[in-house]
């Protein structure tokens, strides 16, 4: 297993703001509301793509989360994948999770989400939910998690409570812990095993992380979960070998998938 704090990244910020973060208010010259319609569009785009530089400085460190995970899930048929999350942050690991059965067959079974507010959240905040370590310990109780699960917990600041506390009860437990947090030096990256820095700093709408924050963690699952596939034996020649048809369009595509992998 590779050790902690393995981000091949050494907290700075990697667009040269080495001290921004997730908190930072934006300069003068980027008050979107003061620009016209194509100049913050504009902004807006090259403030997302600083996600993708992150997501290079953390390479590494995806690496090892996303081999650690395959490792863990590979010794059992009943270990599962498990999100961790508040607001913005859970729905993204929601999507992630969500998509994999149909995907990849992977078994409904073996993912699981732990959702600051429940699954209510989703769609409508709920007060204070995030501030609560007993109710995400109770949770990671109550879903049982033990040694052949893996628990990925994202926060963009680092700090929230919840998503914390319960990758500090997942890992009490035995299972894998991830964390995925925008933000160095934070209580979220020193509570896992694995902890995964996405330096993308100061946002350019201050106060929303589900902009250059929330497009790395969205990449950075993918990039886990992919991978976790991948190596799993999901994906053949490229191609999404047990994708589930569940219309029309998926029907024709399985069957060109399958005509494809047809040995000769």
């Amino acid at each position: 297993m590779t050790p902690r704090n393995t981000n091949g990244n050494s907290g700075k910020n990697p667009k040269d703001t080495a001290a921004a973060t997730t908190e930072d208010m934006p300069p003068a010259d980027l008050y979107i509301d003061r620009m016209s319609a194509s100049q913050a569009l504009a902004a807006m785009l090259a403030n997302q793509a600083h996600a993708i530089t992150a997501l290079e400085a953390a390479l590494p460190a995806i690496d090892a989360a996303a081999d650690a995970a395959y490792q863990r899930l590979s010794t059992s048929d009943n270990g599962r994948l498990i999100y961790v999350g508040a607001g913005t942050s859970a729905r993204i690991g929601v999507q992630d999770g969500a998509e994999l059965p149909p995907t990849f067959n992977w078994p409904h079974h073996r993912i699981g989400f732990v959702i600051a507010g429940g699954e209510a959240a989703l769609l409508r905040a709920v007060e204070n939910a995030e501030d609560s370590a007993e109710t995400a310990c109770a949770h990671i109780a109550d879903m049982g998690v033990a040694q052949n699960d893996v628990v990925i917990g994202l926060a963009a600041s680092g700090s929230t409570v919840f998503t914390t506390a319960a990758l500090v009860a997942a890992g009490q437990a035995g299972a894998v812990t991830i964390g995925v947090a925008n933000n160095p030096d934070t209580a979220l990256l020193e509570s896992v095993s694995y902890p995964i820095l996405l330096a993308t700093g100061a946002e350019i709408i201050a106060g929303s992380t589900r902009l250059q924050a929330g497009t790395a963690q969205k990449i950075c699952l993918n990039l886990i979960s992919n991978m976790i596939m991948v190596k799993m034996g999901f994906v053949v020649d490229g191609m999404m070998a047990n994708m589930v048809p569940t219309n029309a369009k998926l029907r024709r595509r399985r069957a060109e998938i399958d005509a494809r992998l047809k040995p000769d």
